[in-house]
């Protein structure tokens, strides 16, 4: 079966159609010519912090990263590291698109319509979203729970598999193909294909298979209970009561890039999505089509922000206990023999009585990790890049290097001061 970490890799290689860059504006500098800097504040007790992310971007050639790192609630680091020629310096305040730590936001968006009575997790979604069952009267049975715990039904986007099909939000061209459509294609248009074209492989709340589109139909679902945009509730019931601000949706045009969000490396590139030109682009910069991904991977978010996102589960406040237990809880189709699964929005494995919770992203031009430890550690990694010729993969690898760095730092050295409020929050 296709893992959740299989799945991301797919993301914007070979879902999305990509190939080798040519000389396009999305290649970085070489690294002779690069030159190392560091922004933000820190204590010289957590220097093992900083010579992490120092030798793994270096290696990796990676231009742009940032990282936030938690104890017990508080802020005790907040980065911005720059291994480039570019003028363009990360903050701690830089915008970085989370990609699939957008996930989290969305599922606390759902756990907070139906804490507040507004939505069931045991509603079924076809009816809701209008989306046709004819093709497979099981889609009928898909509830908002099962897409929370990508418990949906869909699945088979390995091109190992010889029964492949690709992830539907990187599809935009059978789409356009399927239903006669121009390009840029619309959620609608993902929709519509997808249920009219395709069978679930799973009875829904089977089989674990992780679906982009699933948590994309979550962001349709809040749209229709609200009456509101999707960004619009999580920025008005999720983040503007934790102080979160800076926190907005990506776009997917190198035009339209903001000011204080870093620019984004893929040495890959592929035929543009946003329009019917045929244009080659740098694959992070339109080989997918952000906009549509607006609750499965469209967040942009700066280290700091992202790091108070996770104070959201650390104690009854914005949820209630029953909602954070509900979030944490196993599958209904769980394996007590696996460490670890998916709840809602959040890779859960038990720890000394405990619990450590993460979530990564991946897309191209972006890596991005989010963990909060059994023991009160918590961090957010965030990178503007996720490939080079090495050929490996980022997110564990970075993953294993920051649980290595917070080991090392002795116990007794923690910081006791709280960074938090030097960023407005």
């Amino acid at each position: 079966m296709l893992t959740r970490r299989d799945s991301l890799r797919l993301l914007a290689g070979a879902a999305a159609g990509v190939a080798a860059l040519p000389a396009l504006s999305a290649r970085p500098a070489a690294a002779a010519d690069r030159v190392w800097t560091v922004t933000g504040q820190s204590s010289s007790s957590l220097k093992p912090f900083d010579d992490t992310l120092e030798s793994y971007m270096k290696a990796r050639n990676i231009p742009y990263g940032s990282l936030a790192v938690l104890r017990q609630g508080k802020l005790v680091l907040a980065r911005g590291y720059n291994w480039t020629t570019d003028t363009f310096q990360a903050q701690p305040t830089s915008l970085f698109r989370l990609a699939s730590l957008s996930k989290p936001v969305t599922a606390t968006a759902i756990m907070k319509l139906v804490q507040d009575g507004r939505l069931s997790l045991s509603a079924t979604v076809a009816p809701m979203l209008g989306l046709s069952t004819a093709l497979d009267p099981r889609l009928g049975n898909v509830t908002v729970l099962n897409l929370l715990q990508h418990l949906g039904g869909w699945g088979v986007y390995s091109q190992d598999a010889p029964d492949y099909l690709p992830d539907p939000m990187f599809s935009d061209f059978d789409i356009r193909d399927a239903l006669r459509v121009p390009l840029p294609v619309t959620q609608a248009n993902i929709m519509q294909y997808v249920s009219t074209t395709r069978r679930l492989d799973f009875d829904p709340g089977s089989t674990f298979w992780y679906s982009n589109y699933g948590y994309m139909l979550l962001g349709k679902v809040i749209e229709k209970v609200t009456g509101l945009s999707y960004a619009t509730y999580v920025q008005q019931s999720v983040l503007s009561p934790m102080k979160i601000t800076r926190m907005v949706q990506g776009r997917t045009a190198q035009s339209l890039r903001r000011s204080s969000e870093v620019p984004y490396y893929s040495q890959y590139g592929g035929t543009t999505v946003l329009d019917g030109s045929g244009a080659w682009v740098p694959a992070p910069y339109g080989a997918f089509n952000l906009e549509n991904m607006a609750a499965h991977g469209a967040w942009l978010s700066t280290a700091v922000d992202m790091a108070k996102f996770t104070t959201i589960f650390d104690a009854p406040g914005l949820l209630t206990q029953p909602s954070l237990d509900a979030m944490f809880a196993p599958p209904s189709n769980y394996n007590l023999t696996d460490p670890s699964w998916y709840g809602m929005g959040w890779s859960v494995r038990p720890v000394n009585g405990s619990r450590s919770t993460w979530h990564s992203g991946s897309i191209a031009g972006t890596t991005t990790l989010m963990v909060r430890r059994w023991d009160g550690l918590s961090w957010v990694v965030l990178f503007d890049q996720r490939d080079d010729p090495s050929g490996l993969g980022y997110d564990n690898e970075i993953d294993n290097l920051m649980h290595q760095a917070a080991d090392s730092v002795r116990s007794d050295s923690w910081p006791s001061t709280n960074l938090f409020p030097s960023y407005g929050l």
